[in-house]
């Protein structure tokens, strides 16, 4: 069963890239310095919270009005480095996705198709106008996707437990010269050992994703929510990214044993959240 806490719990993961201030034209990087030093930035759950009051009218608002000026902030070896919202970007990527997630029926009941199609018209006209937007946040839900994995190194994994009804925390970091390299070696391995797959599919799409961003950015995984619906003990343990970088070595050794292994210690570590999946 998930864990019971304070927090809104959405089931979600989230790749982030942290650029530095030197990537953002004037007077978009004036605006992210002073916010950098703002006190009362918001966190995580804020934005979940807007989100969420968004789809409390009737009819809901599935995209927000105005486009986010909040971001995420970390300094990196003196660097200040900003992960913008663009909650409104995401809002129309998401609601896309959204058919292949539910069944129609189910679909015209949480936003009804004029609401939908109203959205889709917007996004249409906007994206005209903004042809190269790209969101610096991917979400998945009920999952990590096996190909972010391929981007970090055990040894950038970062676990914190929960304290007085704080979430648990489990998050990697890695500098973009370092994802990129891993996505590169990724594929390679894969491609050397499979014709095709969808594993190769995600990393070329995250790959070409991290190409649009700065060389000194940041890239992070964060568990998010899902820490809530991995057992008890599970989180302390998952090492997930480690077993994904065995599993490609082992591919570019040639032992599929190996990578059989180590794809297998994947499934069992994720079958409770499948099947949590499927119970909901």
């Amino acid at each position: 069963m998930p864990k019971v806490s304070s927090v809104i719990v959405p089931y979600a993961t989230y790749l982030r890239v942290y650029e530095p201030l030197a990537a953002f034209p004037e007077p978009e990087r004036g605006h992210w310095a002073r916010y950098a030093r703002r006190p009362d930035r918001p966190s995580c759950q804020d934005e979940l919270r807007r989100a969420l009051a968004d789809l409390a009218p009737t009819p809901p608002v599935p995209v927000p009005v105005h486009e986010s000026g909040d971001a995420f902030v970390l300094e990196a070896d003196g660097v200040v480095c900003v992960c913008p919202w663009r909650t409104r970007l995401r809002g129309w990527q998401a609601l896309g996705e959204l058919a292949e997630e539910f069944p129609l029926p189910v679909l015209d009941a949480l936003l009804p198709p004029v609401v939908r199609h109203q959205a889709a018209r917007d996004y249409e006209r906007w994206l005209a106008d903004h042809p190269d937007a790209r969101p610096w946040i991917r979400t998945a839900t009920w999952q990590v996707p096996i190909n972010w994995f391929v981007l970090f190194a055990d040894d950038e994994r970062e676990y914190a437990e929960g304290s007085a009804g704080e979430a648990p925390v489990l998050r990697y970091r890695t500098p973009m010269v370092q994802a990129r390299r891993r996505v590169a070696r990724g594929l390679r391995a894969l491609r050397d050992a499979v014709d095709e797959s969808l594993l190769i599919d995600g990393l070329v799409d995250v790959g070409r994703w991290l190409e649009e961003f700065h060389p000194r950015s940041l890239v992070e995984l964060d568990y998010g929510g899902l820490v809530h619906a991995l057992p008890a003990g599970t989180l302390e343990g998952d090492h997930s990214a480690a077993d994904v970088t065995e599993g490609i070595a082992a591919l570019r050794r040639g032992d599929g044993e190996g990578a059989g292994d180590a794809y297998g210690r994947l499934v069992e570590r994720w079958r409770s959240v499948r099947d949590l999946r499927s119970a909901n």
